[in-house]
């Protein structure tokens, strides 16, 4: 999952806050092109989140199609400048909602994310998807997306004491799971 998150992020990269701030203006003034830009360069972010918090790239593929559905519908709703935020917690809102729809209890097979760790990544990998949803976007939003432990808390809307808190659990768990493998 790693590999395939930097090889998208790479490809495709996320725009930084100024070019967003003006794909989301030209989207708000109905250029669909800005629609097009702003999918083109995000939606590996979108879909990493997604991945980090469902468990299962089938289900993130469909979050990530509503969610640029989401922002087409509700591009008034901006507020600029926070554009990057505004996007994730659309995208987070739609995990949870897919999460209560479907009941999910436990991500699907890790083979779909294993096919494409490398070896050395297998191990961690396997402990990351096994860890909990809440656990998993944590780690996502903060190691990988760079979020602070405020803005992650924004997000989720949860305090910041308790995104610290899974944060550390989160570490620890993947510490105690790494070490047993004989991991360092």
């Amino acid at each position: 999952m790693l590999m395939l998150l930097a090889a998208l992020q790479s490809e495709y990269g996320v725009p930084d806050p100024q070019q967003l701030e003006g794909l989301m203006a030209g989207l708000a003034a109905g250029d669909r092109e800005s629609l097009a830009q702003l999918y083109h360069r995000t939606r590996a972010a979108v879909y990493g989140l997604a991945l980090s918090i469902l468990g299962s790239g089938h289900d993130a593929e469909d979050v990530t199609q509503t969610v640029f559905l989401k922002v087409l519908e509700r591009r008034p709703d901006l507020e600029p400048g926070k554009e990057r935020a505004w996007l994730f917690r659309v995208a987070v809102n739609e995990c949870r909602s897919l999460w209560r729809r479907l009941k999910l209890r436990r991500t699907e097979p890790l083979e779909e994310a294993l096919a494409v760790a490398a070896p050395q990544e297998e191990p961690v990998l396997r402990q990351v998807m096994e860890l909990k949803a809440g656990e998993r976007e944590i780690l996502y939003l903060i190691y990988y997306e760079g979020f602070s432990t405020r803005e992650a808390a924004s997000l989720l809307g949860i305090s910041q004491t308790a995104v610290t808190t899974r944060l550390q659990r989160a570490r620890k768990k993947l510490r105690e799971r790494l070490e047993e493998e004989g991991r360092p």
